[in-house]
């Protein structure tokens, strides 16, 4: 068995370095399973891990939280099928993906669904599981509702337009340049260019002036204020991530509004818990109503040239970056 190991904490990105090492066989123990990885997906969180950003994270460890392949060995039923999963335990506070082999409590397995090869189930994980939760903490889109995506097309965007229009909810997404959404091009979202139009604005205007009733803002603090502006009269802002930590908060129109922030951690979610997330969307996926990411041959690496993957990464690349561990 391989794995990569991170052994100690870099502060600059083309520093990381990680070591390949070969380990002995594991055995599950009861209630465990043993899945060959055929494909791991690279995170930004995973980049960050690797830079000391995650002040739980053990050291030394094996990184990377998204995973599919083959179980080899545990409760028979499972035996041979192939699988898919994530976590915010793996990588961070215990061994993770990115090796030949994970150790997990049985219940953190997903069947894969035949509309998703492996490569495409190992890349959902952690954007398709933030989005997932997102909306189940803050009420998940009916049918008829607004609901605003800012920064619609990074990887959670792009999953959290989707889950909205499968639900049937009205979609507008904020992004910073004139362009199209970047996930499937037959998803219902309105496309709102921030550098030439005032989202609120238009959001409002095209709902007769009632705003969004959920706004998911994927990058915290750039776009904070103009959430807000958005917000209907009883709505919801969802809050993943921020670039500044302070940011201008209005008192009297958060209550006159009665508005809601709902802050998501998906680090507090671990393997079992991001299971159930994967396995609520199966229906979505199998039908086709929910699409993966697309996965391009060049954004795949094997375990030996894992450290380019985390950089590209780390460069703010667009594409999924997946390992492939399988020789």
């Amino acid at each position: 068995m391989q794995r990569l190991r991170l052994l100690e904490k870099y502060a600059e990105p083309n520093d990381i370095r990680l070591a390949l090492e070969t380990h002995p066989d594991a055995t599950p123990a009861e209630g465990q399973i043993l899945v060959a990885v055929q494909a791991a997906g690279v995170n930004p969180s995973d980049g960050r891990a690797a830079l000391g950003a995650m002040p739980q994270a053990v050291w030394p460890r094996t990184p990377g939280r998204d995973w599919a392949g083959t179980v080899v060995a545990g409760p028979g039923a499972l035996l041979g099928r192939e699988v898919f999963g994530s976590g915010g335990d793996l990588g961070i506070t215990r061994d993770g993906s990115h090796a030949s082999h994970l150790l997990l409590p049985a219940g953190a397995v997903v069947l894969r669904p035949d509309r998703l090869t492996l490569t495409e189930a190992g890349a959902l994980g952690v954007p398709w599981v933030t989005a997932w939760e997102g909306y189940s903490r803050s009420g998940m889109p009916k049918p008829g509702d607004v609901v605003l995506v800012l920064a619609a097309n990074g990887k959670v965007g792009q999953a959290a337009v989707q889950i909205a229009a499968m639900l049937g909810a009205r979609v507008f997404g904020a992004v910073r340049r004139a362009e199209p959404f970047a996930g499937p091009s037959d998803t219902a979202v309105t496309m709102i260019d921030s550098s030439t139009e005032d989202v609120a604005t238009a959001v409002r205007d095209a709902t007769e002036g009632h705003g969004a009733d959920i706004v998911f803002n994927t990058v915290g603090s750039p776009y904070f204020a103009a959430g807000n502006a958005a917000m209907a009269h009883g709505a919801t802002q969802i809050l993943i991530a921020t670039r500044d930590r302070p940011v201008p908060f209005d008192i009297f129109t958060f209550y006159r509004g009665r508005h809601t922030y709902v802050g998501i951690d998906t680090l507090a979610l671990d393997a079992t818990a991001s299971a159930a997330a994967l396995r609520a969307m199966l229906p979505g996926f199998a039908s086709g109503a929910l699409k993966p990411f697309p996965v391009l041959p060049d954004a795949c690496y094997g375990l030996d040239r894992a450290e380019d993957a985390y950089r590209r990464v780390l460069s703010g690349t667009r594409d999924r970056v997946v390992l492939l561990p399988a020789p």
